[in-house]
């Protein structure tokens, strides 16, 4: 039963049945006879569900009536603005008619529950918007090309080797250049380092060998010298660590399946004519 309601077949003849239900339910009900307004027992349910959501009670009878008659005085209003053609050519309503259509395809793939192996296959099929970047766990020593000149080499290799020598838990803010910039990072992605310090510097980070002081290692800002305590590598991760995420974006891939298919089906009623210049 779960497979035959998977199938995009299943899926936009239930779609449709909504379509005609809908239509049945508010479409007839509201409208009626031509002067005729009918406020079915079904839209009074709505309204009453409506109000219950919004303020955590259901309402009081004065408080209902008062949502009845707003919902005449729109359909009233809505009637006379059609009749004068008011709703043609509006850009606003037509897109708010195309949503609410939609939104009926919307809501029956969030009712799929998708398996694992839907969830893996699909994975698997767009690893690029799951990947997780390398992340690294690092310390920075500053120093300014402008303070050092043409001793900047030598002045780094003096201060690497106090650093080696003052071991790996040493305070890394005592030394270097003063600078805005942090002394010490702890498991950041590629992508802010990148942001931070320069794609440079970033793909220098990823070369690497952790548990030692190395460089002098060139970013936006100048040199620095560099100790990579920790790196994680990237990659694609299994689904048991990020399935919210996959099935979100699984979801999202299904409805906008299902909206292609649904108007597809409507396309085919109408013969189109563009009047290209």
């Amino acid at each position: 039963m779960r497979r035959l309601l998977r199938e995009p077949l299943v899926h936009f003849l239930l779609i449709g049945a909504a379509l005609f239900v809908v239509y049945g339910l508010f479409g007839k009900g509201a409208g009626g006879a031509p002067g005729t307004i009918v406020i079915t027992k079904g839209q009074i349910a709505s309204l009453t569900s409506g109000f219950t959501r919004t303020w955590q009670r259901p309402p009081t009878p004065e408080e209902l009536e008062g949502l009845i008659q707003d919902r005449v005085r729109e359909e009233v209003y809505c009637r006379e603005a059609v009749g004068l053609g008011l709703d043609k050519d509006d850009t606003v309503i037509r897109r708010r008619l195309q949503q609410k259509l939609e939104f009926i395809s919307d809501d029956l793939v969030a009712q799929a529950d998708p398996s694992d192996d839907e969830l893996n296959a699909y994975l698997q099929s767009h690893p690029d918007s799951f990947r997780a970047e390398p992340r690294f766990t690092f310390k920075q020593v500053y120093l300014s090309p402008e303070r050092h000149g043409a001793d900047l080499g030598r002045d780094a290799a003096r201060l690497r080797a106090q650093l080696e020598r003052a071991g790996a838990k040493v305070d890394v803010s005592r030394f270097g250049d003063p600078s805005l910039l942090e002394h010490t990072f702890d498991a950041v992605p590629e992508g802010e380092v990148s942001k931070q310090f320069g794609e440079k510097f970033a793909g220098s980070l990823g070369e690497l060998a952790p548990g030692r002081w190395q460089g002098p290692i060139e970013s936006g800002y100048g040199v620095h010298l560099v100790f990579v305590g920790a790196r994680t590598d990237g990659g694609v991760p299994r689904l048991a660590t990020i399935r919210d995420q996959v099935r979100r974006e699984w979801l999202n891939a299904k409805r906008l399946e299902a909206n292609q298919k649904v108007y597809e089906g409507l396309r085919k009623k109408y013969s189109v004519t563009v009047e290209r210049p």
